[in-house]
C-alpha cells in the first residue's frame, strides 16, 4: 500500500510555508508547492533534494479560477489530493481610521476568500476519497486582535469559524479540518521589527521566546496523519493564549 501522500501548501516560498512543505518533503512525499510568482531555480533545487518531489503551481488563490485549475491538475497528475495547507496570508496593516477599503479587502480576498476557494475544491476531491485533511492556518491575533490589523484580525477569525463549520460538514466522510494559530514566529515580518517590539513580544509569551517556522511544520505533519481530530484549533505561541 503506498503511504506516500499529495499534498498542497499554498505560500510555499518562504517562512512557514516553505518549512511545511520542506517538511513533507523530507519524509518523502509529494508536495504542490503554490507562490503568486515563480519560485526561484535554487529553492526548487532545494525542495527537490529533500527527498520527495516538489511541483510548483503558479497562481493566486484569491482567484476562483486559478484555485480550480490548480486543484484539477493537482488530481490529473498524481490521482488524489491527501492534505490542503493553507498557508498563503497577506497583512496590510493600519490603524482602523486610516485602513483604505481596498487594503480590508484585499487581505481578506487572500486570507480568507483564497481559503474558502482552495478548500471548496479540494473537499471535492476528498469526498469522493472519503479521506482527506484540509489544515488552516490562523493567526494568535484571530482570537485576541491587534493593534492595527483589524483586516487581518478579521480574516484570521474568519478561518476559524470557516474551519469549524467545514470539519462538521466533511466529517461524514471521513474528510477532517483543523485550523493552526501561529503565534510570534521568527520570520521576515519579525526580522524587520525593532528591539522595543520585540521585548513586548517576549515579554506577553510565557516560554520567553519567539517559535519557529519548523515547529508550525511538526504541527501540520502530525495532523496530517491524524483521522479522529478535527474541528480544533491549535495555538502554536508559547502560551500567549491560554484558553480554560
Amino acid at each position: 500500500m503506498d503511504n506516500k501522500k499529495v499534498v498542497i501548501v499554498t505560500g510555499s516560498s518562504r517562512g512557514i510555508g516553505k518549512a511545511i512543505a520542506s517538511s513533507f518533503l523530507k519524509d518523502g512525499h509529494t508536495v504542490v508547492v503554490n507562490g503568486r510568482s515563480e519560485f526561484k531555480p535554487e529553492l526548487l533545487e532545494y525542495f527537490n533534494g529533500l527527498g520527495g518531489k516538489a511541483h510548483p503551481i503558479i497562481g493566486d488563490i484569491s482567484d476562483e479560477t486559478f484555485v480550480k485549475k490548480m486543484i484539477k491538475e493537482t488530481k490529473k497528475t498524481f490521482k488524489k489530493i491527501d492534505v490542503l495547507v493553507n498557508n498563503a496570508g497577506l497583512t496590510k496593516d493600519n490603524l482602523l481610521i486610516r485602513m483604505s477599503e481596498e487594503d480590508f479587502d484585499a487581505t481578506l480576498s487572500v486570507n480568507l476568500k483564497g481559503t474558502f476557494f482552495t478548500a471548496k475544491e479540494a473537499a471535492k476531491v476528498m469526498l469522493k476519497q472519503r479521506s482527506g485533511h484540509i489544515i488552516n492556518i490562523s493567526s494568535v491575533v484571530g482570537t485576541t486582535g491587534n493593534v492595527g490589523q483589524a483586516n487581518y484580525a478579521a480574516s484570521k477569525a474568519g478561518v476559524i469559524g470557516f474551519t469549524k463549520t467545514i470539519a462538521k460538514e466533511l466529517a461524514p466522510r471521513g474528510v477532517v479540518a483543523n485550523a493552526i494559530a501561529p503565534g510570534f514566529i521568527e520570520s521576515d515580518m519579525t526580522d524587520g521589527l525593532t528591539d522595543e517590539i520585540k521585548e513586548q513580544a517576549l515579554q506577553s509569551i510565557p516560554l520567553k521566546r519567539l517559535g519557529t517556522a519548523e515547529e508550525i511544520a511538526e504541527l501540520v505533519n502530525f495532523l496530517s496523519d491524524q483521522k479522529y481530530i478535527t474541528g480544533q484549533v491549535l495555538h502554536v505561541d508559547g502560551g500567549m493564549v491560554m484558553n480554560g
